[in-house]
């Protein structure tokens, strides 16, 4: 019975040390609506600017995948 009041106060001595960690757990920041919308904008900004950067880009890889065509010879007259 001894053994089982003392695996109880150590539980209970920790829980009690361990209960300050559990305080912070809700958040105090009080976002409203005018952030999340300004988060929005930004990330509409970046992906606008996303867009036209990658069709660049496969354009390049295309132009350089692609084989040269050869240039025609002249002819003396």
């Amino acid at each position: 019975m001894k053994v089982k009041s003392l695996i109880a106060s150590a539980t209970l001595a920790l829980s009690a040390l361990a209960a300050p960690a559990f305080a912070a757990s809700t958040r105090t920041d009080h976002s409203g609506i005018v952030v999340w919308v300004f988060l929005g904008f930004c990330g509409l900004i970046v992906a606008a600017q996303l867009i036209p950067a990658l069709l660049v880009m496969f354009g390049i890889v295309k132009a350089v995948a692609e084989p040269k065509a050869q240039e025609a010879k002249q002819s003396a007259h």
